[in-house]
């Protein structure tokens, strides 16, 4: 049975850890909110940018191309995990991982038995989970989110495009949280290569003049919208990192409030007993002297 002692100082260890996760909750409130502004506002260009290139492939052969021509056959995969540089935020990053670990083990068990699946980990937290274990890792980006810039994105889509164009890769999913709430973030594979672009009936039906010629157009547009796709899925994989983090810090607040009410109740009960132990004491003592 722990002393009075060993509670006190539990007490004190759980109000130092209570002000902490407090802190954290706050401050992942504060980036929250700036994280969120970035990923609202890019998400309008991505969406015209993809309308706009459904509209044009709609009018030429894909094929004049590369990155818009499927492969008959794929033989190899690359997979680009979007993690978190930090923990503390809840199953955020687990939960990325288990759905990387599917893609690679569920859907390309095959290409994976041999070798044909590489990876690009954006986030300390999955390029640590693979770096020691057997992957092919193709490149790894670490504290990346710490100071989060368009650079990144554009290097990892110019990898990912040039590996394609060399016939290293024949496909490439990109694995992310995207946001949707504080509380609910959804987690997404997206195939980006080979771009399957969307056409509407409304754009479809449309008739306009392109100066110059769509097919040149489209070589414009498909490394902007490769850049773009994954800049705005860098930043919903770090609104909704901050989401995941403030919701398990409040977590762990309310967690250790109750945990300080469970240990102030011990502590009052084994006070009890000391004092009750002592008067028994006192009064045997007396009890003793008088008889």
């Amino acid at each position: 049975m722990p002393t009075l002692k060993d509670i006190r100082v539990r007490i004190k260890g759980v109000k130092s850890t209570q002000q902490v996760t407090k802190a954290m909750k706050m401050v992942a409130a504060a980036k929250l909110r700036r994280a969120q502004e970035r990923a609202v506002m890019a998400r309008p260009y991505a969406a015209k940018l993809k309308d706009m290139l459904g509209s044009l492939s709609a009018k030429v052969d894909t094929s004049v191309n590369p990155l818009l021509s499927a492969r008959s056959e794929v033989n190899k995969v690359l997979v680009i995990l979007v993690t978190a540089d930090r923990g503390l935020c809840g199953a955020f990053n687990t939960n990325a991982i288990k759905l990387a670990h599917k893609i690679i083990h569920e859907d390309y068990a095959a290409l994976h038995s041999k070798g044909g699946v590489s990876l690009i980990c954006a986030g300390s937290r999955g390029f640590d989970f693979y770096r020691k274990r057997e992957y092919k890792i193709v490149k790894g980006y670490t504290a990346v989110f710490q100071n989060l810039d368009f650079s990144t994105a554009k290097e990892i889509a110019d990898t990912a495009s040039a590996m394609y164009l060399r016939g290293e890769v024949d496909k490439v999913v990109v694995v992310y949280n995207e946001f949707k709430s504080v509380l609910a973030p959804h987690l997404r594979d997206e195939v980006i290569l080979p771009i399957a672009p969307e056409t509407s009936g409304k754009e479809s039906g449309s008739d306009y003049i392109y100066e110059p010629s769509p097919s040149a157009i489209i070589d414009v547009l498909v490394p902007k919208h490769l850049n773009t796709q994954i800049w705005r899925m860098m930043l919903e994989s770090n609104a909704a990192e901050q989401a995941a983090r403030m919701s398990a810090m409040d977590s762990a607040t309310e967690n250790a409030k109750e945990l300080l009410r469970t240990l102030n109740i011990s502590y009052n009960r084994a006070r009890q007993a000391a004092i009750t132990t002592e008067l028994s004491e006192i009064v045997s003592g007396a009890d003793a002297l008088t008889s």
